[in-house]
Order: C-alpha cells, then sequence, then structure tokens
C-alpha cells in the first residue's frame, strides 16, 4: 500500500498488512559528548513513543519492537530499555509487543544512540490511511517542541502522548490522525491531503508554529468533520488548534 507517511505498509496475505515504522535518536541522552543531556530511560520511552505512534495512527496493532542501541549493556543500555518498557506498558493492549534489543559490547562510547523498529498487523478493514474528506477540518494536538523543552511541556500536560492518540482512535471522532515530527505540522497535514488525493488550505494567522519541529512526536494532526470539534476538545485536555482544511482538488468540497 503506497502511502507518504514515514512507514512502510507491505501486504501479508489475503486482506492482512504489516506495518513498519522506526525512530531514531542521537547526541541525546547521559553520555560526556551528548548534546541535551537527560537520562536513558527518558532517550528510551520518548524513541519508542515515536514509532509507536507512526505505526498506531495507521490502525495497526504493535506486535514487535526492535531497539538498537549504541551504547553499553548497562548502566545506559538498560535504562533506555526500562525507558521502552515504560512507554510499552501505557498502550491498552490485550497483548504487549514483544521487545527485542542489541547493544555495544565491543568498545567504549561516548555519545548516546538509539534506533527504535516497531511492527504491527492491521487488517484492510481498520487501516486509518487515506480515511479523510473533503470538507473536513485539520486540527493540532499538542504543542511543537524539541529538545530541553520536551521535559517541561510533558509536565504542563501541553504535549501529545500515546493516550492521547488511542484515546482518538478509540472514541472514533476523527478520520484520520498522524504524529509529527521534525518536519512540522505543515508538512504532516498535507501528508493526509495527499494520501486522501485532496489538497489542504492552512487558516491564516495561526498562533502555534506549524513549520517547527514537534521533537519527538509532541503533536498529533487529526482530520474530522467540523462539527465534532466541541467534543474532541473534551477528550483531551492538551492544546487544540483548527489548522485547515481539506478540499476536494476538483473543487469545493
Amino acid at each position: 500500500m503506497r502511502t507518504a507517511r514515514d512507514v512502510r505498509v507491505l501486504r501479508l496475505h489475503g486482506d492482512r498488512f504489516l506495518v513498519v515504522g522506526c525512530d531514531s535518536c542521537g547526541g541525546i541522552g547521559p553520555k560526556r559528548l551528548d548534546k541535551v543531556r537527560v537520562s536513558g530511560r527518558v532517550v528510551g520511552k520518548f524513541t519508542a513513543r515515536v514509532a509507536l505512534m507512526e505505526v498506531l495512527s495507521t490502525g495497526a496493532t504493535p506486535v514487535c519492537l526492535a531497539a538498537a542501541m549504541s551504547v553499553q549493556p548497562g548502566p545506559v543500555g538498560d535504562h533506555i530499555l526500562k525507558g521502552i518498557e515504560e512507554e510499552v506498558k501505557t498502550l491498552n493492549l490485550s497483548s504487549r509487543p514483544v521487545i527485542t534489543s542489541s547493544s555495544e559490547k565491543n568498545f567504549p562510547v561516548d555519545q548516546t544512540g538509539l534506533g527504535v523498529t516497531v511492527v504491527g498487523t492491521v487488517t484492510s478493514s481498520k487501516v486509518k490511511i487515506g480515511c479523510s474528506l473533503a470538507g473536513d477540518i485539520a486540527v493540532s494536538i499538542g504543542l511543537p517542541v524539541v529538545g530541553e523543552e520536551v521535559l517541561v511541556a510533558e509536565k504542563k500536560k501541553l504535549i501529545a502522548d500515546l493516550k492521547d492518540l488511542q484515546k482518538l482512535l478509540r472514541e472514533r471522532l476523527i478520520h484520520e490522525v498522524i504524529p509529527v515530527g521534525s518536519k512540522g505540522i505543515l508538512h504532516e497535514a498535507n501528508t493526509i491531503a495527499d494520501d486522501s488525493k485532496l489538497s489542504f488550505t492552512p487558516e491564516g494567522d495561526l498562533e502555534i508554529e506549524t513549520d517547527r519541529s514537534a521533537g519527538p512526536a509532541t503533536v498529533l494532526v487529526a482530520t474530522l468533520p467540523g462539527m465534532r470539534l466541541h467534543v474532541l476538545r473534551r477528550t483531551t485536555s492538551k492544546p487544540v488548534s483548527v489548522i485547515g482544511h481539506l478540499r476536494s482538488t476538483k473543487g469545493w468540497p
């Protein structure tokens, strides 16, 4: 299945698809040469969150998570795995994805690096790609922050997380949702529009920065009928902004 999203969707057999998403993190951690100093637990938590969001947002259920750590097994590697495991536990799933990992055991490392890959499965009837409709509004949930700002914003409940994403999918308020990363809100809004063969028209004079990096997926972009906006605002305590509208490439609506 073709998509402009940062995932790969591969047909397995019949109506079942494999969805693969990944994220990486470098120069962030407790090591001597890291540019942003945080614990290994924080590195694991947020890197896993991004990859999990990428897969979950397509409607898929994660079945496996692989962590490639360019640090020694202990203590930083152990702390990274703890953060990953904590993030996975926040998922409201009947069966948690299996976690596998590898670390650097041959050489000392002075800078933290991590790659996380998540594999999930979904049936064609549950795929949430290309589901947006002409006339939908596009909204952002959470604020775009990066680096040291992320931890402060999380404490203030200003950024999106896995619980927000699962609630949106479970409540069926939206047509489609996508996490925002380093390319910014506007890029992901256009990605949703492209997959649905629509065009995205941004709102004017937005207070939120639509071209700023959202770091470890601190923002979700969702599409929904305008009449459901008030219900969405009641569903989440995170900042919600209408960022634009989806239109038919053949004219309105």
